[in-house]
């Protein structure tokens, strides 16, 4: 399976292989990049190719180029668009690097011609390699996802399906339609077959057909299974009363080292985050009190480990509202945020506070966000189950977070959920270490709400 993570790191070592083939033509036609006819190496600027190397796919990443490979359609001028926006912002960050270190005229490779001719090379190489890994030059090919369902069933799971609109796309089908086409074997077929339906015996000859057929070729799976490969979330709508169990977790050991390992870098990593950021908090805290004289910091009750109720500490960002007044949904736009509340909220300088939390204990760095407990007993009551996100720490940061879009609604909370639960049962340091670098792009972007 080409997951991101999988398409990401391919498409970035396309792209290194691509920079060095240029730099070895820019080289080679010394003339026309103005460079003298001898003595012509890079064993002076090591360090400089190193950060070449480094900067051009840390920038693509930060303005999207290697997003695009997940959209279910690759619009060709939005990947232009993203692809000299990074060369651009390429060409300015080496000539601001190169202003403050000032190095001799030597180091040839920081010149503006070599760069220039170097960035147009791999801006095309990128968008080069871009079309062939969509097109499967680059890649195995994708397989087709087929759906085998009853017909009450097919109407909520494509509803599931589409509400993460640039995966592949889903196509429900029959047994006997299927049986058929994997007869021709003209593509690869994944399919995903619910529960109810593998008691069928029409689904006899199908089931006997892929247990003699190529794995690489056609796979069977269940339906969370289905989402938990191409989605990465596990809807809590399709997993039955016994489906999640707390042993099931990579953590529920007694001692796990895993969680050791988590709380220390919670600790360490918060303390310097506290140490780093104090001056925007302190400059953030004055402009709240300008802006309406009103109380800087605000505390919050929220649901912690096991449902048990701490206090959180964010920097306020909106209006002061009467103590009798009712909770309800952020929304977009919402007329509460002030001014300053709103450029806080989008680079998340609000949260930061809450590294006490972490340091407390009462939080993680990365885990489920904590909700306010007058509003998870309406969403326990229609989301099933919603308590166990309990089962760990909540987090600055988290799966949801980075990968769903701002829950003011019901049906919003069962969409993250659906993430935190994928979290739960995959939790490892590399995909918090996934969620940290994801959450800081959303940073770097001024992307939060």
């Amino acid at each position: 399976m080409n997951d991101p993570r999988t398409l990401l790191v391919r498409a970035v070592m396309f792209d290194w292989l691509g920079q060095l083939l240029i730099l070895a033509l820019v080289m080679l036609f010394q003339g026309l990049a103005g460079l003298p006819s001898d003595g012509i190496t890079l064993f002076s600027q090591t360090g400089w190719l190193l950060f070449m190397l480094l900067l051009y796919p840390a920038l693509g990443w930060l303005f999207g180029s290697y997003t695009v490979l997940r959209w279910r359609r690759l619009t060709l001028p939005v990947l232009l668009q993203r692809l000299l926006l990074t060369a651009v912002a390429t060409l300015m960050v080496v000539a601001i690097v190169r202003w403050l270190l000032n190095p001799g005229v030597e180091v040839w490779l920081v010149h503006r011609r070599v760069q220039l001719l170097w960035m147009t090379g791999v801006s095309g190489w990128a968008f080069a390699v871009r079309l062939a890994m969509r097109r499967g030059l680059l890649l195995p090919e994708s397989p087709r996802l087929f759906l085998l369902a009853e017909p009450d069933e097919i109407a909520q799971v494509m509803w599931a399906w589409k509400r993460v609109p640039e995966r592949q796309r889903l196509w429900p089908t029959q047994p006997e339609v299927l049986l058929e086409r994997m007869k021709r074997m003209d593509e690869p077929l994944l399919l995903a077959i619910t529960p109810a339906l593998r008691q069928h015996s029409e689904l006899l000859p199908l089931l006997e057909c892929s247990e003699t057929s190529d794995p690489r070729e056609i796979r069977m799976l269940s339906l969370l299974s289905l989402f938990q490969q191409q989605q990465e979330r596990l809807p809590p709508a399709f997993i039955g009363q016994d489906g999640l169990a707390y042993d099931d977790l990579p953590w529920a050991a007694t001692f796990s080292v895993q969680a050791q390992l988590k709380r220390m870098a919670d600790l360490l990593v918060a303390a310097a985050l506290l140490l780093i950021t104090f001056p925007f908090v302190a400059i953030s805290a004055l402009l709240i009190w300008i802006e309406d004289q009103g109380p800087v910091f605000y505390t919050q009750q929220r649901s912690g480990w096991l449902g048990r109720p701490f206090w959180v500490i964010k920097l306020r960002t909106m209006s002061v509202q009467p103590s009798h007044e009712p909770p309800s949904w952020t929304k977009p736009g919402d007329h509460r945020i002030t001014s300053v509340g709103g450029w806080l909220r989008r680079f998340r300088i609000d949260e930061l506070p809450q590294l006490f939390n972490v340091l407390k204990g009462e939080m993680s760095l990365i885990g489920p966000r904590p909700e306010r407990p007058e509003m998870e007993q309406e969403l326990e009551r229609q989301i099933p189950h919603y308590r166990k996100r309990h089962w760990m720490r909540p987090g600055l940061s988290g799966w949801a977070q980075v990968c769903a879009p701002y829950a003011s609604s019901v049906e919003d909370s069962d969409l993250k959920l659906s993430y935190d639960l994928y979290y739960l049962l995959n939790f490892s340091t590399w995909l918090d270490l996934v969620i940290l670098f994801r959450t800081i792009k959303t940073v770097l972007k001024a992307g939060g709400r």
